[in-house]
């Protein structure tokens, strides 16, 4: 973050997780595709195969280690069988 007072620039670091006490949007999605790949009954390495994803990507996604591209959200949501909105509720 930059602050801007009288002329003075501050260059201010301040870590995300300081920043608000709602877990950060990536592990609150890894959270979400987790619980639904689950009560599909899928495990990881089938979820990825179906999603035509690597597993251990899906594993990054569910750790909230993986900021993830639009392509492979729509994908991850016609695998669960579900709209985008579904997917992203309660995020």
């Amino acid at each position: 973050m930059i602050l801007i007072v009288r002329r003075v620039v501050l260059i201010v670091n301040i870590p995300m997780a300081r920043m608000g006490k709602r877990a950060d949007i990536l592990e609150r999605f890894g959270q979400r595709v987790r619980e639904l790949r689950k009560e599909q009954g899928y495990s990881q390495e089938g979820f990825a195969a179906a999603c035509e994803l690597d597993r251990t990507y899906i594993g990054g996604i569910e750790r909230g280690e993986r900021n993830v591209a639009l392509r492979n959200i729509e994908a991850i949501a016609q695998t669960l069988g579900i709209t985008l909105a579904e997917l992203m509720d309660g995020l």
